[in-house]
């Protein structure tokens, strides 16, 4: 089943919000019910729920304990993806140090650094290499994402080492334009857009 991106981006949302709901012993959730504690349009998260195929009860809502586990299976929480970063400043710490990934399915297995200061060291339970091991030690891990939190003039040597060792897919925070195999994903979250978006949208909601 194909989905749209901007389904995909509210999926992990969903799963979030029904998880909470689970701790707290909730055995049905409707979509009017997320909807509103994630400020969406209760019909577009009928429609997302929907294709889950996963069946709502009238007055009750989606049964939890089978829309979690459809929900991770469509986000990939539920088989774990190990991953390889490279750039432990102050951003590639950060997300060393996020526990979320790991509720979604992602294990950061190493970090690569090419200050020797950081390197050798274990960083949030994760080891941190010199970034010259790290085609070998991506393919030793079998990574499959390779994290990109580099300067950018150093991105697409980085990516290059991270094809190299198997990765088939970057997740690109540097503002560099990769050029990557064909069959290699490349997702960019470029911090500078989401902030330029975010201060138009508060200058609007000003006037």
């Amino acid at each position: 089943m194909r989905l749209g991106t901007r389904m995909l981006q509210r999926l992990p949302l969903y799963l979030r919000v029904l998880r909470g709901m689970g701790h707290e012993g909730v055995r049905y959730a409707s979509g009017a019910a997320i909807a509103a504690a994630l400020g969406l349009d209760p019909i577009v998260v009928r429609k997302d729920l929907a294709r889950t195929g996963v069946r709502g009860t009238p007055r009750l809502g989606f049964p939890i304990d089978r829309l979690i586990p459809e929900l991770e299976r469509l986000t990939g929480a539920d088989a774990e993806m190990t991953a390889v970063l490279a750039g432990v400043g102050k951003l590639g710490s950060a997300l060393l140090c996020y526990p979320g990934f790991r509720r979604q399915g992602l294990f950061i297995a190493a970090g690569f650094d090419a200050a020797p200061e950081r390197c050798n060291i274990i960083l949030s339970g994760t080891p941190i290499f010199p970034v010259g091991t790290l085609t070998e030690t991506a393919q030793r891990l079998g990574a499959t994402l390779g994290i990109l939190t580099v300067p950018a003039e150093r991105a697409q040597r980085v990516a290059e080492q991270m094809v190299a060792g198997g990765v088939r897919a970057l997740w690109n925070f540097t503002p560099a334009q990769l050029e990557v195999p064909d069959d290699v994903l490349v997702q960019r979250e470029d911090l500078a857009v989401s902030l330029a978006v975010l201060l138009h949208r508060i200058r609007e909601r000003n006037q």
